[in-house]
């Protein structure tokens, strides 16, 4: 479905000593079946966007629709829970739980929604194979390298079949070779039915989107188009 995402007239003005005003009026339609990439300085608000997107924040003022259904930002368990069925986050740092295990790692996030243990595990050894690492299941994050430490947050990110897909500098700490492989993962993840947005600082990946995005004085302009 075209405008499965739909950003309306958003504003999000953080209070510090002063108001900063991040974004500013932004609007934008996002499709399924595509990548987008999101570009822009530092404190263009890319990280902003993607957090109200995700549902972690809300906005100072405007509308988040999915499926041409509004969001109630008043409704924090609800939207939880659709953030754990629909949206998969991806960090540059992986933010994995230091204490778990790679498979464990990957399951935990399937148990938010479905308390299967059997059934959640048999996804996470499933998915650390998609992504090359069934060697490394039952290593702690300390102790696998970068590549592979984003390779398990994307496995993480995924388990719960998400229809949106969002990823902040998913390969701003690796190496360009490793950032390679890791991209070519999350390009695989494309689908007729998921919308991918990527934020990045690298326009090699940006250019690789269906869709190039640059953050501008708050708001959003589509420049491949």
């Amino acid at each position: 479905m075209n405008n499965y995402l739909e950003i309306k007239n958003i504003s999000k003005t953080f209070n510090t000593s002063k108001k900063l005003r991040v974004l500013k009026n932004l609007s934008f339609n996002f499709s399924r079946g595509k990548i987008y990439s999101l570009m822009g300085p530092s404190g263009s608000g890319k990280s902003t966007l993607l957090n109200l997107i995700s549902l972690i924040d809300r906005p100072t003022s405007g509308s988040i629709n999915f499926n041409q259904s509004p969001i109630d930002f008043n409704k924090n368990d609800k939207n939880d829970i659709f953030r754990a069925k629909k949206i998969g986050i991806i960090y540059q740092q992986n933010n994995l739980l230091p204490d778990f295990t790679a498979l464990e790692n990957i399951y935990l996030a399937s148990l938010s929604l479905h308390n299967d243990k059997n059934l959640a595990i048999s996804k996470a050894k499933h998915l650390l194979k998609l992504v090359d690492l069934s060697n490394r299941s039952e290593h702690y994050p300390s102790q696998l390298s970068g590549g592979e430490s984003q390779r398990v947050s994307i496995a993480r990110a995924i388990i719960n079949d998400p229809e949106v897909i969002l990823a902040d500098e998913p390969t701003g700490s690796l190496d360009m070779d490793t950032a390679k492989d890791v991209f070519q993962i999350l390009k695989d993840l494309k689908s007729s039915s998921r919308l991918i947005i990527f934020a990045t600082h690298n326009r090699f990946f940006a250019n690789k989107a269906d869709c190039l995005l640059e953050m501008i004085n708050g708001s959003v302009k589509n420049i491949n188009v």
